[in-house]
């Protein structure tokens, strides 16, 4: 493992972190300690395995022995639900009725959603990183997304300001 196969892995590290958590800073606390146990525990790594999937195992059981216990959930902030929409008030508006929907998720069902959609993971891989099985993942997967679609019909609609254009209706996930 060198430093370079390592950097590849940040972006879509720090990506699962911010959605895990919620807050910018907590995610970028979860990807360092990521980081250092990686560092620590490099041995355990098997020279050609897969090094994304060894990395977010670790970060997804750093998340789960951290927030053990906890069972409130933090929104995104501010700044995060701002880069996720752009400038436009409207995609913003969309943006935080989305992050709502995905904190009503259950947490095993939120994982498997934001490691597939968002890290564009395989589902064997999902597995590995979350230790179960391929058709939990599958199954869970499954409800995830007919309980967004569900939330994101009650919704509320957002009328746009004056100036704003009308937003672009929200796609359904298959």
């Amino acid at each position: 493992m060198d430093r370079a196969q390592i950097v590849e892995q940040l972006p879509g590290l720090r990506r699962y972190a911010r959605a895990l958590t919620g807050d910018a800073w907590a995610a970028d606390d979860l990807v360092q300690d990521t980081l250092e146990r990686a560092s620590r525990k490099w041995l355990l790594w098997r020279s050609g395995s897969d090094l994304r999937a060894w990395l977010f195992t670790l970060m997804h059981n750093l998340y789960l022995n951290q927030r053990r216990g906890l069972l409130e959930v933090q929104a995104l902030d501010a700044q995060a639900l701002a880069a996720l929409a752009g400038a436009d008030g409207v995609a913003c508006d969309v943006a935080i009725d989305i992050d709502r929907c995905l904190q009503r998720l259950p947490a095993e069902q939120r994982a498997v959603l934001l490691l597939v959609t968002l890290e564009d993971m395989a589902y064997a891989d999902v597995a590995r990183v979350l230790g179960i099985p391929i058709g939990t993942v599958m199954s869970r997967l499954s409800r995830a997304r007919r309980r967004m679609r569900e939330l994101l019909e009650q919704a509320p609609a957002h009328a746009p300001g004056p100036h704003a254009a009308t937003p672009a209706p929200l796609r359904r996930m298959k």
